[in-house]
Formats: C-alpha cells, structure tokens, sequence
C-alpha cells in the first residue's frame, strides 16, 4: 500500500511542479512524509512511465498519432482499472480495437461516449497494460 500511496504523491507533485531530477523528487516525497531512496523512486518513475522532457519530468502524453485515433489519454483509477479519455463519440472504437488486440494484461474494456475503463487482471499489470494501450494506438 506504501508504494501505491507513494506512487500517486509521485503523479501529483509531477502534474504541479516542475521536478527536475529524482534528488528533488526525492527531498518533495521525504517533506510529503515518505521514507524514499534514490533507487526506490527511479523505479516508481520507470513503473509510472514518467519521462524527461525539456528537463523535467512528465506524464505520458497522447502521441499525434494516438491523438488522431482518438485516445487522448490514459491514467490508472483503483489497483486495477484504467480510464481512457477519448475524442467524443470515438471511446466504443477505440475500445474494440483495444479489445482485439488481446492485451494479456486486459480482461476486458467497457466504453461510454469519451470514456473507456479498461480493467487490468491485477495491479502489477496495470501499468503494462498502459504501455501497451499506448503502443498500440501511437
């Protein structure tokens, strides 16, 4: 549960600040509370898919390519469900092509009008999941 709750405190100082390197993640995560290690955080990094881009740390973005398939972006909710944001009125393509490329790590996808929850078979596949998801459409 520590490294869950640690994981998100890692999401939201990144959607707030801009975080230039893992020593200043470390020291935001240790004034937050956390008993954190270099070592520890650079895998958190590596499991959220956070990426360094113009010298800080971002959250994984829809490529234009992804974009213009329709999915716009991807974030967990709960130990193993994912929403995906969606052009409007695209969520039900977008997810039967997710669906048909038969994710080992997707149970199955369920689609409103711009919002699809994809449901991972367990938390260590979420965020495997996510890759993929974003492979597929990018």
């Amino acid at each position: 549960m520590q490294k869950e709750t640690r994981q998100q405190k890692i999401l939201n100082l990144i959607r707030a600040k801009r975080i230039g390197t893992q020593d200043e993640l470390t020291a935001h995560l240790e004034r937050a509370g956390f008993a954190v290690t270099q070592s520890s955080v650079s895998r958190d990094l590596v499991e959220l898919g956070i990426v360094k881009h113009n010298g800080h740390y971002t959250l994984p973005r829809s490529s234009k390519g992804a974009r213009g398939r329709g999915l716009l972006s991807l974030d967990t909710a709960g130990d193993v469900l994912i929403v995906a944001k969606c052009e409007p009125g695209i969520a039900s393509a977008v997810a039967v092509e997710i669906d048909r490329a038969s994710i080992p790590e997707i149970v199955g996808t369920l689609a409103g009008e711009d919002t699809i929850f994809i449901a991972a078979t367990e938390r260590k596949a979420q965020r495997t999941a996510m890759k993929k998801v974003w492979e597929l459409f990018g």
